[in-house]
């Protein structure tokens, strides 16, 4: 078993620890308080605030996942190519708008809560999955799709069967760096009233609590460690079956 194995998974055991006992570690974040300070945040629940967190994450990215993957698909086949300059556009508008801007604009139309946060999320993350959906399925050689015609699959059987598996480990990559990038990015909606890891940051800034704030950043860090981890091993297995 390598050390790298080992420190994550003692990484996914401390974490557990401290989402469902988080009073066990005040000895820990005692020395980081000032004049009587609370060590370890209890105004909500850490580890329901993780949960919402990665639900949140989670939907925004699967919505954005659905939209990219759909618009490469479309861009990739021969009736769609022109439209590849307007949908790289639309995967745009996130990276051009920051969230915190995205967060402004959806307050007033959906109000306080997770909508805001969810829309600031799925823009955000359309670009890196249509980007690497339209590597993937752009690279698949053409002797791959003539043997499929050849097998007299049709063009729909030929996407599902062929083009997709062969680019998922590809277009996984980009959902990788998706959901790492939400994850931090999710910590901003706390400022419009979602329940995210954010709370505990902006509740440590508020009263100059670094306990609070580090607490936060240490919970939200560990998630993106093991999420990043997690993806990078599916897209290995998937790469090997595959062949590459």
């Amino acid at each position: 078993m390598s050390v790298g194995v080992v420190l994550r998974g003692a990484t996914l055991v401390v974490l557990l620890a401290f989402l469902m006992a988080p009073e066990a570690f005040a000895p820990v974040f005692a020395p980081l308080t000032e004049r009587g300070a609370p060590p370890i945040y209890v105004q909500a629940d850490m580890l329901a605030l993780a949960g919402n967190h990665l639900a949140l994450v989670f939907a925004a990215v699967l919505a954005a996942t659905i939209v990219a993957v759909g618009l490469a698909i479309v861009v990739t086949r021969p009736f769609g190519a022109e439209f590849l300059p307007l949908s790289r556009s639309i995967a745009n508008i996130g990276q051009t708008f920051p969230p915190i801007a995205v967060l402004a604009l959806a307050v007033p139309a959906l109000g306080f809560g997770a909508a805001p946060t969810f829309v600031a999320l799925f823009l955000y993350g359309l670009l890196p999955i249509f980007e690497n959906a339209l590597t993937g399925l752009g690279g698949i050689q053409p002797t791959v799709r003539e043997a499929a015609d050849g097998m007299g699959m049709t063009e729909r059987q030929r996407l599902v069967r062929v083009e997709l598996p062969l680019a998922l480990p590809v277009i996984l990559a980009g959902i990788r760096l998706s959901t790492v990038i939400a994850l931090a990015t999710a910590t901003i909606g706390s400022t419009v009233a979602a329940s995210t890891l954010g709370e505990v940051i902006i509740a440590g800034l508020l009263t100059n609590n670094v306990a609070f704030i580090l607490q936060g950043g240490l919970v939200v860090g560990a998630l993106a460690v093991l999420i990043y981890d997690a993806f990078v091993w599916t897209e290995r297995r998937l790469a090997r079956r595959m062949g590459r």
